[in-house]
């Protein structure tokens, strides 16, 4: 057996976990900081830091304590290198390299989004794919489209351009006084709500596989917000924590059309595109794919086996990390201890050979 101690740090969770030979979870530790930022609306990145060298330690002596084992039999480290808030990921890193400079165990830099992917290897039971397999990863950073043509081999097909679609969840969540994050908020009161109840705009509707969002955020703030006093450049600064909810607004049809409207777009893009590579199965991953109106219309609109990470791996945890690295630590690959943290770092292929 193989034990990957992983560890993630890229944005709000402080996380670890120990994964046996890339599939069994053998402890998946997460400090969530939902709280430390909810007052906040939103992620604060020195916040974010602080919490993470806080809390680290304990997260990841609880992970290997309760996966049973001793640090001795770890096989090698895995750490989130990027992309992700600078300070976040500094945390984690120096923390790895510092035990594996200790222990002398190898050392894996592994990229957060090809993590989210190989959160899909820990749904039990797993049945390897057969590549080509189309990928959408949704989260609160990013909004991705790839084509994954085997371990560690992705083309990308297409991007969000603005903003992310769990980005703008949470803003849209800003903007209906609903608590952070936005993503779960929406679609707890969208359950209450008249999905066409108001018609807002789906962008990109053309061939490209790239994503917009931000347009539709502004046609939400047009339709729900009281337009704040002042002079035109007061307006603009610090708009969004100023606009006033009209009296008449429904929030919970605001937000069952708004998530309509980002589901839409999702699984439209994401259906074309598996039909134009030639996919076998589509995956889902990140934080917006435990979205169930995504994950039923998505099921609905392709004939393609679509799969999706269970609840609790959807958001950053460690486990995903840990598994992300057997793979990697499988085919040889190890880091130097002098690598860096990448706050941008897209998959592609040949993902390591730049790093």
């Amino acid at each position: 057996m193989t034990y990957i101690l992983g560890i993630e740090s890229s944005c709000d969770e402080t996380a670890a976990a120990v994964v046996i030979d890339g599939k069994t979870i053998a402890s998946n530790i997460v400090a969530s900081q939902i709280d430390l930022h909810a007052k906040h609306g939103g992620v604060f990145p020195e916040l974010a830091s602080r919490a993470h060298v806080e809390a680290i330690d304990s997260v990841v002596d609880q992970a290997v304590n309760d996966a049973g084992i001793a640090y001795e039999q770890i096989d090698a480290i895995a750490v989130t290198q990027g992309p992700g808030l600078v300070g976040s990921l500094l945390v984690g890193i120096n923390y790895a390299k510092g035990l594996a400079l200790m222990s002398g165990k190898p050392l894996l830099g592994i990229n957060h989004l090809e993590g989210h992917i190989y959160s899909l290897w820990l749904t039990q039971p797993f049945a390897e794919p057969e590549f080509p397999v189309l990928v959408l990863i949704v989260s609160g950073g990013h909004s991705e489209l790839l084509l994954m043509t085997g371990h560690g081999q992705y083309q990308r097909l297409g991007g969000t351009i603005d903003d992310a679609a769990g980005e703008a969840f949470d803003k849209v969540g800003r903007l209906l006084n609903l608590p952070f994050p936005g993503g779960p908020n929406i679609e707890r009161v969208a359950k209450m709500g008249n999905a066409h109840a108001y018609d807002f705009p789906r962008a990109l509707r053309d061939s490209s596989y790239d994503f917009s969002f931000s347009g539709l955020k502004t046609a939400v703030r047009r339709e729900v917000t009281v337009p704040p006093s002042g002079s035109r450049s007061r307006r603009r600064r610090g708009a969004e924590k100023r606009a006033q909810l009209r009296s008449d607004v429904s929030v919970n049809d605001v937000a069952a059309s708004f998530q309509v409207a980002v589901t839409d777009i999702l699984v439209e893009k994401a259906a074309r595109a598996a039909k134009a590579y030639g996919a076998t199965e589509i995956f889902m991953a990140g934080g917006v794919s435990a979205n169930q109106l995504l994950r039923e219309k998505m099921r609905k609109e392709t004939d393609l086996p679509v799969r999706y990470p269970p609840l609790n791996l959807c958001t950053d945890n460690g486990a995903m990390i840990a598994a992300a690295g057997y793979f990697r630590y499988e085919a040889g690959l190890r880091s130097d201890l002098s690598f860096d943290v990448l706050p941008t770092w897209p998959l592609s292929n040949g993902l390591y050979e730049e790093v």
